[in-house]
């Protein structure tokens, strides 16, 4: 849209103003819609079945794909134009971890339709159909986002702001859906066990919504039915990482990008194996506690007190050593005098929005831990251990998150060349060069002449012309106090090159550590180990259904938190 003539900057700048906020209300209105459908299926609302909400949810994935298709068409025949790119969006590692999603939400819409055709006497069309769109759009949008997740759009900007935020909140929607199915089987599981526990004054109602016919097939259909909801979290976290990619894209959407060549900062195992073998430990005796955890707990009173307390036990030592790893960190920190890169960069402020963000929902469940247990009258063994627990995880996530949103803001450090190469000191008339191209020579053996001069290394004897004459004796005093002094200065460069390496080694294997730790620490919400269900001391201080309320609605934020925390873990690890 051409600009106004009197006043540029503020003609051109009121309709693309206006695109942005006219498409983040219709957004907006988008997901509250289907907000609402959902939950009015959740709560069994009189007119309102599984069908609506699916069919509302085909109808956002069908213009979702005729956007990108239409987009891929349009950048096919202007692929010889050279376009902007956001160098910070998109990362490599990024795209590989929303594949590697992508593949198992594949899998989980094929059990998806083998589940429909098992019951196909008495499910509505639109449970088959949906699945079918879903794989369509998956394998569409991955490899949209993995050939223009960088683009800097800066043509038809009105249209692209509406099919990006569609695309946005499709998403959401579709997470939310997961996280809604996956949550109610965690709710009916989380019913049947609490009678283990001895709170039987509790109401036990389940909430199911499982077909009213016989299964076809009664193998498969246990196999599709099981299956199901052990893939749902790979699921939950492809739709939130898709949706924050195509967030970063739709902020990038006519900005002016700064034209400067970014350092690539490929990941390397070299220098981090003590904190990968300690993440592998962590990470390894996780998996075995969640098997134990979710073998024992429901099966009787004793063996769900056990279950819980080796719950807590491992994760207090876990936190500990996380809040150790955090604070050393930002010590090294402290110590360093760098500055921070205050640039503007969508997907960086997105980062640090959605930590502290995400974090809120562990917080929220530790506070409400905490006050359940300074209040309920009567206190099992088990639920002590909770306390130091609960204070672990809000102290470990506000460490984590200085920790990070500081390493994401850091500038990196820029090599100088005298790191790369080793800085040849010769003598030639009383004065020194640096003979940096003659480094291969020298090493090789040969020693090089130019015009007589000769290459020599520190702590080596003094090579020069040999000259006859009375100024012979001074010539080689000042030649020897200029080595002097080029030595001292080499050997002080050396020592803080030392130094820095050792920091950068330590900051490298802490961001390993805590890598590992984070995605240990996912595993156990995502797949069924919830203490917070299975506690109890919360129910009975506030009740049944209002603190089932706030695990649902606090829960799938603290689960993302633990993902999206390994995500920026792995590129500080990258860019230390």
């Amino acid at each position: 849209m051409e600009q106004a003539a009197g006043c540029p900057a503020v003609g051109g700048g009121y309709p693309q103003k206006n695109a942005e906020i006219l498409s983040c209300q219709y957004g907006i209105n988008l997901f509250l819609a289907g907000l609402l459908l959902t939950f009015a299926w959740a709560v069994h609302a009189v007119g309102i079945s599984k069908s609506h909400l699916l069919s509302y949810l085909i109808t956002l994935m069908l213009i979702q794909l005729l956007w990108m298709l239409w987009y891929l068409c349009r950048s096919c025949t202007q692929r010889r134009l050279i376009r902007d790119k956001d160098t910070h969006a998109g990362a490599r590692w990024l795209k590989c971890g929303i594949t590697l999603f992508a593949v198992i939400t594949l899998i989980l819409d094929s059990f998806k339709i083998g589940y429909y055709i098992d019951f196909l006497n008495c499910l509505s069309p639109t449970e088959g159909i949906f699945p079918v769109t879903h794989a369509a759009h998956t394998i569409l949008q991955v490899y949209f986002l993995w050939c223009h997740a960088k683009d800097v759009i800066q043509s038809f900007k009105t249209l692209e702001r509406f099919g990006v935020i569609h695309s946005v909140f499709t998403n959401l929607l579709l997470w939310t859906n997961g996280v809604l199915t996956e949550s109610k089987h965690q709710l009916n599981e989380h019913k049947e066990r609490l009678i283990t526990l001895g709170f039987g004054n509790i109401t036990i109602v389940l909430d199911d919504h499982a077909p009213q016919c016989n299964c076809t097939t009664t193998t498969l259909c246990s196999i599709f039915s099981q299956g199901i909801y052990y893939l749902y979290p790979f699921n939950i976290e492809y739709h939130i990482l898709a949706s924050t990619m195509l967030y970063v894209l739709w902020k990038n959407i006519g900005r002016k990008v700064e034209h400067h060549q970014q350092n690539k900062t490929p990941f390397k195992f070299h220098g981090i194996t003590v904190g990968m073998i300690f993440g592998l430990i962590v990470l390894t005796s996780t998996i075995a506690i969640v098997v134990v955890y979710l073998i024992q707990i429901g099966g009787s009173k004793i063996k769900s007190e056990l279950a819980l307390t080796m719950f807590y036990l491992h994760a207090i030592f876990v936190l500990a050593l996380m809040c150790t790893a955090g604070i050393v960190a930002l010590l090294i920190y402290r110590l360093e005098d760098r500055s921070l890169d205050n640039s503007k960069n969508p997907a960086r402020k997105l980062d640090a929005e959605l930590l502290v963000g995400t974090a809120a929902g562990s917080w929220l469940l530790s506070w409400g831990s905490i006050l359940a247990i300074i209040c309920a009258q009567g206190h099992p063994k088990y639920t002590w251990y909770n306390l130091p627990y609960s204070v672990l995880v809000i102290i470990e996530k506000y460490i984590q998150n200085l920790f990070i949103i500081e390493s994401i803001h850091r500038e990196q450090e820029k090599v100088n060349d005298d790191i790369k190469t080793l800085r040849i000191v010769t003598i030639s008339r009383g004065s020194t060069l640096s003979l940096t191209p003659l480094y291969k020579e020298t090493y090789n053996g040969r020693a090089t002449r130019d015009s007589g001069d000769v290459p020599c290394l520190f702590k080596s004897s003094i090579c020069g012309r040999e000259n006859d004459g009375a100024g012979v004796a001074k010539e080689e005093t000042s030649q020897d106090n200029s080595l002097v002094m080029h030595s001292a200065s080499d050997f002080s460069f050396y020592s803080r090159n030392s130094v820095t390496n050792n920091k950068r080694r330590i900051l490298k294997n802490i961001a390993a550590f805590l890598f590992l730790c984070n995605l240990s620490l996912w595993i156990p919400p995502a797949f069924g180990c919830r203490p917070e269900y299975d506690n109890g001391l919360e129910e009975i201080v506030f009740g049944f259904e209002p603190w089932i309320i706030v695990v649902n609605l606090a829960m799938p934020f603290s689960i993302f938190y633990r993902m999206h925390s390994a995500a920026s873990l792995f590129e500080v690890n990258c860019k230390t």
